[in-house]
């Protein structure tokens, strides 16, 4: 499959996605909207190949995933895996968060994401001032 970035046939579906976000997006993306985050730019439901991410940093290359317990079953576990073995390959590297992580320590959370940012830069206020 030809790597193609944002594919417009995927447009419609990230625009519903966007505007039908969940809480937990919702707080992530007040975190890491507007280059709020270590300056850095952050996209929300970004599409690579076939697959929508709910954050993308191209600085980074770095994909965030926050999965609620659909998928904890076999079948999304599967899909999530092959769509993270696409992005490798295509060097991005995925991280993910389950949604209560967010909800119950997204400062823990944001240091994670912190730790992933090359070379490391000093940190800024994690509560998104």
């Amino acid at each position: 499959m030809k790597f193609i970035r944002n594919n417009p046939k995927l447009k419609p579906r990230r625009r519903e996605l966007r505007r039908n976000q969940t809480d937990t997006e919702k707080i992530l993306w007040e975190r890491l909207r507007n280059k709020r985050f270590y300056r850095i730019k952050f996209f929300r439901q970004y599409s690579m190949g076939m697959y929508i991410i709910d954050f993308y940093c191209p600085t980074m290359k770095l994909a965030i995933e926050l999965d609620g317990g659909q998928h904890a079953d076999d079948e999304n576990r599967e899909y999530d895996e092959e769509r993270s073995d696409y992005l490798r390959a295509n060097g991005i590297e995925v991280i993910r968060f389950w949604n209560n992580e967010v909800l119950q320590n997204i400062d823990g959370v944001l240091i994670k994401i912190a730790g992933k940012i090359t070379p490391p830069i000093p940190p800024l206020n994690l509560r998104g001032g």
